[in-house]
């Protein structure tokens, strides 16, 4: 097992499950799960936090979330102790086309199997387990984090409380769009070479231009307009718009620190959301939610439109709608730290200190 060059990881732990068995009925053995904590385990195992982490995302909550976590904040540190896993397919240290196969003694690449959001929050369900976690107080996500604690909300008394942020109920056909353009991005560059190419040395174009193509995505019209404008600039004695080197940067960045067969995986994970997946019709099941939830949407966010969170608020029973109001569209859960921290910090207060 490794990670990518530039790799988040700072002070991950691994624990290994020997088997484990995926929703498609295929089954890896010597599972990696990579995961980083803060604070301290309650005698009871009841004093849980579980967040989750988004698409190119990592354990290391530190870097990309550090304004929510710490003593009084909504990841209190002092109260709380704090778990974030890594999520099957990720470059990160859990189980991912990077890790070595014990049955072949080579990096699985490719033939990785494409896990289920459901699949990873088995898997980390196992991991709490081994940590002697009883009970969690809430899950916390964005993104594809989001779908994440919205699946936990699944395993009944477990789980007192679920955050999800940014997201729908179930992937959207304009959601897969956006994923298969990113694919398709990648499988065309000349590197991939019919779908194979050693793990780790992937089609580095590819991946960029997917990387480009997400950024969009994530952002809106009103976070590019003021931030670029039709300005110019010099690149490399080639004149630019200041849009098209923001995003050629954003792309080679990734490339750093990714694995190109880790994304088409994880994108693909993403794809198989829809939490009425086998349990019954779509609005019926989220009915049957019953913890309290906090659903965050942001005004602005274009690739999960607010009316997908209003959508899940309306239906599941305890449930919270707040705004996050920001020009930055998607990526607002991420720039707007304090904002969020408040909103969870209240909603913690009213939803389940006092029950």
């Amino acid at each position: 097992m490794r990670a990518a060059p530039g790799a988040f990881i700072v002070k991950e732990r691994i624990e290994l499950i020997p088997r484990f068995e995926l929703e498609s009925g295929e089954t890896l053995e010597q599972v990696p799960v990579a995961y980083r904590s803060w604070g301290r385990l309650a005698p009871d195992g009841k004093n849980v936090v579980v967040v989750c982490h988004a698409l190119t995302g990592s354990a290391d909550i530190e870097i990309w979330w550090p304004r929510l976590l710490g003593p009084g904040r909504a990841l209190d540190t002092e109260r709380y102790f704090i778990v974030c896993a890594n999520v099957l397919g990720s470059p990160y240290g859990t189980a991912s086309p990077l890790t070595i196969d014990p049955a072949t003694g080579r990096p699985y690449g490719p033939d990785f199997p494409v896990p289920t959001i459901r699949d990873t929050v088995a898997l980390h369900r196992l991991l709490l387990e081994r940590l002697g976690v009883r009970r969690v107080e809430f899950v916390i996500g964005g993104s594809m984090g989001g779908m994440q604690a919205l699946e936990w909300a699944f395993h009944g008394d477990f789980v007192r409380g679920i955050v999800p942020i940014g997201v729908g109920g179930r992937h959207s056909a304009w959601c897969i769009g956006w994923s298969e353009a990113q694919r398709q991005a990648i499988f065309a560059d000349p590197e991939w070479r019919d779908g194979r190419y050693e793990a780790g040395r992937g089609p580095a174009r590819g991946l960029a231009i997917a990387r480009m193509i997400a950024m969009i995505s994530y952002r809106s019209f009103a976070s590019f307009a003021p931030r670029f404008g039709r300005e110019r600039v010099d690149d490399g004695g080639a004149m630019r718009y200041s849009v098209e080197t923001y995003l050629a940067h954003q792309g080679n960045k990734l490339v750093r620190r990714f694995d190109a067969n880790c994304y088409v995986k994880l994108t693909q994970s993403m794809d198989t959301h829809d939490v009425a997946r086998g349990r019954g019709e779509y609005f019926e099941v989220l009915a049957s939610i019953a913890q309290p939830t906090l659903v965050i949407g942001i005004d602005t966010d274009i690739l999960y439109p607010l009316d997908e969170q209003r959508e899940l608020a309306a239906h599941i029973p305890n449930a919270r709608l707040a705004v996050l109001e920001s020009q930055h569209g998607h990526d607002a859960f991420l720039i707007e730290e304090d904002a969020v921290n408040d909103i969870v910090v209240g909603w913690r207060r009213e939803a389940l200190d006092g029950a």
